[in-house]
């Protein structure tokens, strides 16, 4: 005599939306932006401030996507299921992270080209 046995339903499912973790790191990335967000200050800024906290905004703006886009394709990745429609997904958007860490890495060249073009 045979049994069948079932196993367990998974926690991940491809028909299920992974809402909470997506949010969960958007807060997360937000809260971080905030608490290292520069004061406010009273004096003028110079142009190399203003310039500087322009690229210091992109870098943690690309990099706080580029988490979240690495968060999305590392859950959906798991979720799967072998689900090879699923698994494309997943690695656009693992590539997709891997573009914006690079576009963050570059950022502070990008505007350090756009400061010497504006100076002379």
């Amino acid at each position: 005599m045979t049994e069948n046995r079932t196993l367990p339903p998974s926690p991940f499912r491809p028909d299920r939306p992974v809402v909470l973790p997506v949010v969960a790191v958007a807060g997360l990335t937000a809260a971080l932006l905030v608490a290292t967000a520069p004061a406010a200050v009273a004096a003028t800024p110079t142009l190399p401030q203003v310039i500087d906290n322009i690229r210091s905004f992109l870098v943690g703006i690309l990099a706080g996507l580029a988490t979240l886009f690495l968060t999305i394709g590392g859950v959906r990745y798991l979720a799967a299921g072998g689900d090879p429609g699923q698994v494309e997904k997943a690695k656009t958007a693992l590539r997709s992270a891997a573009i914006g860490y690079a576009l963050a890495a570059l950022a502070p060249l990008a505007v350090t080209i756009l400061a010497d073009l504006v100076s002379a």
